[in-house]
C-alpha cells in the first residue's frame, strides 16, 4: 500500500470513529438531558466535546472530499 492510500486509510478510520463517538455523545446527552439531577457541568462538557468532534468531522471530510479541484 502507497503512503498516500495508507494516510487516506487513516483518515477514513478516523472520520467513522470520530463519526461513531459523536453518535454516542448524541445519545447520551440525550439522556442526560432527561434527568431531573442530571450533571450540568457534566452535560455542559459533553456539548462541547461533541461540537468538537463535530468540527473535526467536517475538516476531514474537506481533505478526503475537496470541492475545488487540485
Amino acid at each position: 500500500m502507497s503512503p498516500m492510500s495508507e494516510n487516506l486509510h487513516s483518515d477514513l478510520r478516523r472520520l467513522i470513529d470520530m463519526r461513531i463517538e459523536h453518535s454516542d455523545l448524541d445519545a447520551l446527552i440525550d439522556q442526560l438531558q432527561v434527568q431531573a439531577d442530571r450533571d450540568e457541568l457534566l452535560l455542559q462538557r459533553m456539548k462541547k466535546r461533541r461540537l468538537a468532534l463535530r468540527d473535526h468531522i467536517a475538516r476531514i471530510e474537506r481533505l478526503l472530499d475537496p470541492k475545488v479541484p487540485a
